[in-house]
């Protein structure tokens, strides 16, 4: 139970601050887009990304963990400079990128999820098997928008992804 419990607040503690750098990485993503479809979704993932956090916060609070604060400052940098690099590093990279962090992101719920069913936690486990998915639906989306694209095949090699 002390490792299960040590785990999903890992896992949370991580999310949390990961969620912080994605939210702020596809802000900067969807405003250099021109008005598209792609954008407007990308600004709805956004938000998906700041719902995420809360609920890693609220699950850290019922846990007696708290976010770790040299992350949060790392990642919130991070999250930053991906938003303003979108505005010179072209379109496809963000989107590969981004999908590819996305289908990452679902595994590490759905681990999550094993740790708090172990704890007896439900409403947790029903929280972030919702967020695993939502996370999956993000990774279809970029999925969908770079398949095709003449760059994907060498991106695949070099950094995986499939």
């Amino acid at each position: 139970m002390i490792d299960s419990r040590s785990n999903l607040v890992r896992i949370l503690q991580n999310a949390y601050s990961g969620e912080l750098a994605a939210a702020y990485a596809y802000r900067g993503h969807w405003k250099s887009l021109r008005p598209s479809s792609e954008k407007t979704q990308i600004e709805k993932i956004e938000n998906e990304e700041w719902a995420h956090r809360a609920t890693n916060l609220k699950w850290l609070d019922h846990l007696g963990a708290k976010p770790r604060k040299i992350r949060e400052a790392v990642f919130w940098a991070i999250g930053r400079t991906l938003g303003l690099t979108c505005f010179v590093s072209g379109w496809f990279m963000p989107m590969y990128f981004a999908g590819r962090l996305e289908s990452q992101n679902s595994v590490e719920y759905e681990d999550a999820a094993a740790f708090a069913k172990e704890l007896g936690r439900d409403a947790c486990v029903a929280d972030l098997l919702e967020m695993a998915r939502v996370e999956a639906e993000h990774e279809v989306f970029f999925r969908s928008v770079v398949a095709g694209h003449r760059l994907l095949p060498v991106m695949k090699r070099v950094f995986g992804w499939s």
